[in-house]
This record gives C-alpha cells, structure tokens and sequence, in this order.
C-alpha cells in the first residue's frame, strides 16, 4: 500500500461538472497520466515523476480541515488517479472525516477508467476516451459516463460505451443482478463550437443523455 502520494495540488471550491454541479468540494490532484488527452487543460499533471510526495496521513489531514470549512465531498482526480493504488488515501480519509454519527465524507473519484478501481469509492465519474477504452470494471461500476464531444466521432463513441456499460451491468455482481443506468453527460470541449453544436442538437433528441459544462472556467474559479 502506498505511503505517499504525488500531489500536484489540493483545494476547496466547487464541484463544476456532472451531477453534483454546484456542491462544496475539496479536490486532490494526483500526478501521473499515461491517456494523454490533447486538450487536457492539466497537462502539468501527465508526469509520473517531479510532483511532491505527500503523506496519506497529511491529505487526509487536509480533507478533514476542508470538511470542517464546508466541504461536502472528497473529489480525487489527476492526471488518472487510479494509475495509483487509492486504498491507503481512502481508508485514512473515512477514518479522519468519520463524524460524531460515524458517518464520513463521500469520495468521489474522476478517471478515465484504464486501470482498475482501486479504494472505497462513493461515486465514480467515467469520463472514458476513444484512443484508450475504459476496463470493463469500471464500466460496470461508474455512477456516471462524462464524454467530452468536439466531433461527430466522439457522439458515436459517446453511444457505443453508454450501450456497453448497460451490457456489462446485466451480468455484473456488483448491482446484483439489476440493471442501474450511469447518468450519462456530453460535455463539449472547452471553446469547441462544433462540440457545443453536436452536444446541444444530440441531447434535444435522446432525453437520456443531459449537459455538462465546464463552470469553473466560466466562474474563473480552480
């Protein structure tokens, strides 16, 4: 189990995409990506090596000063987190945040879904990507499916992984046999016209899908 973690930073603000649009958030961002997203606007977070090393004990140390600002949940994200093994970071974060009604702060984990789900998660954020497809795992275990859209490729694509996730949930252990749907999110790429045309004129039409936005940027908040 890991000791430390590479850190490229931590902050309180808002959750500003997906479902949980709007709520009181403290983000850790972990180092290393290998997916390589050419919009990616974090690029400064790819590099496995050069971040700080931090204790599990000191990040959770700092979830539990964020929750006792506001906070309302743990969001872990990258860089692709799950490049690391998450399990030491999230048994130390429900133990610090655990209340008086032993109850801890939701973690809430942001991946692309290459590798393997790995700690105690409470919501998982699938925002697969067509030059590297998600594992199956992930797939039968995302709470919700995040596409970015710039072309018409990306709808296709968007289609193909919502039909597989649904597909891997008929026989997967984990939901016991029941079908339960992700929440499904086009987001179009930051300053993409084309993406906001398509994610715009396919959502209008297939009412199963809804809009993210990137609100932070709009906000001018991390």
């Amino acid at each position: 189990m890991n000791s430390t973690l590479p850190i490229v930073e931590t902050f309180h603000s808002l959750q500003a995409e997906g479902l949980h649009f709007g709520i009181s958030a403290f983000f850790i961002r972990l180092g290393g990506c290998k997916v390589g997203c050419p919009w990616c606007d974090t690029k400064e977070s790819w590099p496995m090596k050069g971040h700080q090393k931090e204790s599990i004990f000191n990040i959770a140390q700092k979830a539990t000063e964020a929750q006792s600002k506001g906070a309302s949940i743990i969001v872990i994200t990258g860089g692709e987190p799950l490049h690391h093994n998450l399990t030491s970071l999230c048994n130390a974060i429900n133990t610090s945040t655990m209340n008086q009604n032993h109850k801890n702060l939701p973690i809430h984990l942001e991946t692309s879904g290459v590798d393997d789900v790995s700690g105690t998660i409470s919501w998982i954020t699938l925002s697969p990507k067509r030059h590297a497809p998600p594992q199956t795992s992930v797939l039968q275990r995302c709470d919700e499916i995040k596409v970015v859209i710039h072309k018409k490729e990306d709808l296709i694509f968007a289609e193909h992984i919502a039909k597989e996730a649904i597909q891997e949930r008929k026989t997967c252990s984990h939901t016991g046999g029941e079908v339960i749907q992700p929440y499904l999110f086009l987001q179009p790429g930051w300053e993409s016209q084309e993406g906001q045309k398509l994610s715009i004129e396919y959502i209008k039409g297939h009412p199963e899908w809804r809009l993210s936005l990137q609100t932070h940027k709009w906000l001018g908040i991390l």
